[in-house]
């Protein structure tokens, strides 16, 4: 019985893994910049406070190694949501290997959207998990996270917004 649900936990576990690698190249085809989220929330549920600590390594003992990226979210993607399209402007301004560097100004300081991303086959999140997305959406660490899951199309990948999905704040 046990060799049975070691065998599906390692199933499962690939499968989850093969989901995260699937969105985000999902995300990065989009044109989001996507990095494994070393962090995690230290919340606590009763006074609903919390604060960003490295989340702690796993030592798997049969492997003889330590697992990274076991934050919560999984990831975070970041994404410019201006575009400056001027050729003539390239007069003006410094280039480097043909980008043109323009400094920039206190309006277009917010160029970057910096978003959460949780990755669940089944789209669902736990108690503690929603207390925590909560907390990060009211610190302004993102500006809004988003859930992966399964569509119900085959081989398609679902984005909910949190906000949306639990309606919380």
């Amino acid at each position: 019985m046990s060799e049975e649900k070691s065998t599906q936990g390692k199933k499962s576990r690939a499968k989850g893994q093969r989901f995260e690698t699937k969105v985000r190249q999902d995300l990065e085809r989009m044109g989001w910049v996507v990095s494994k989220w070393m962090n995690t929330v230290d919340y606590d549920r009763e006074g609903k406070t919390g604060k960003v600590v490295p989340a702690k390594r796993k030592y798997n003992p049969f492997l003889k190694a330590l697992s990274i990226g076991t934050g919560f979210p999984d990831f975070v993607c970041f994404k410019r949501n201006k575009m400056i399209v001027n050729k003539n402007i390239s007069d003006k301004y410094e280039t480097i290997n043909g980008a043109i560097i323009i400094p920039c100004s206190e309006e277009d300081s917010d160029n970057y959207e910096v978003i959460g991303l949780e990755v669940k086959a089944n789209g669902y999140l736990d108690q503690i998990e929603k207390g925590m997305c909560i907390w990060l959406l009211e610190n302004k660490i993102f500006s809004r996270i988003l859930i992966a899951k399964n569509s119900k199309e085959k081989g398609k990948i679902e984005y909910v917004d949190f906000d949306v999905k639990y309606n919380k704040r």
